[in-house]
């Protein structure tokens, strides 16, 4: 039978793996950078220097969240799947690390507009093609690549949530659910038979919202000191 210690540790780290999946959403939000996705961002950037630097600032504070959460939640499930725990926490580093990319070519995008300010938009053709290419850079690695890392790793996690019972069925089926729409919406981009439009928020938005409510679920069981962690995770 599990010991006390075992339902304090589980109960802290979906404690954690809550607090985490809320500071991705809202670091997520607020990472965006309206002026680099505009048709005037070279100019716009530079102008706007502040705004650029904070989305760099949130989106690395998304590499916490992104690695932390399956770290954070792998005590848990290696006692049931030690595999696809730790497969989970493999797809979450590889989304840190193309998040940190993305910070960087973000912070180029900034070095180049400040260069194109200089020049003008008469002298400034070659860098206006190196901001293109770094632009469609960085929308493949935060959109594609990253989107794609991460979302693998949520899928595994809500698969090993289905198994065990850690959350009721249905949230953990729709997070399934809304993983694959995920994937498909990234898939999508990739190919470009979409864009960053409504088409792509739609098909996103099914995970964002699973996340919030597994969220608040796991944050409510840390809290929960009369139901012990599930034997079946802790065995």
């Amino acid at each position: 039978m599990p010991s006390k210690h075992s339902h304090s540790g589980g109960r802290l780290a979906a404690g954690l793996a809550g607090v985490l999946f809320i500071t991705g959403l809202v670091t997520g939000i607020l990472s965006v950078v309206p002026v680099i996705d505009g048709p005037d961002y070279l100019t716009l950037a530079s102008a706007n220097e502040n705004q650029v630097q904070l989305g760099a600032i949130f989106q690395l504070v998304m590499v916490v969240a992104y690695v932390g959460i399956p770290i954070a939640m792998y005590p848990i499930f290696s006692k049931h799947n030690k595999g696809l725990a730790l497969g989970s926490v493999a797809f979450g580093i590889i989304s840190g690390v193309f998040l940190i990319l993305g910070v960087l070519l973000l912070l180029l995008l900034l070095t180049v507009s400040h260069e194109f300010a200089k020049v003008g938009a008469l002298s400034g053709s070659t860098i206006q093609t190196v901001g293109e290419l770094l632009r469609t850079g960085r929308d493949l690695v935060n959109h594609v690549a990253t989107t794609l890392s991460f979302v693998v790793a949520l899928f595994i996690l809500n698969g090993l949530l289905y198994q065990t019972k850690w959350v009721p069925r249905w949230l953990s089926a729709s997070g399934l659910i809304g993983s694959a729409l995920s994937i498909l919406a990234s898939l999508l981009f990739m190919i470009r038979f979409i864009g960053l439009d409504a088409i792509y928020m739609m098909l996103n938005l099914p995970i964002a919202l699973q996340q919030f409510i597994l969220a608040i679920w796991l944050i409510l069981i840390a809290f929960n000191r009369e139901k012990p962690d599930s034997e079946s995770i802790l065995r």
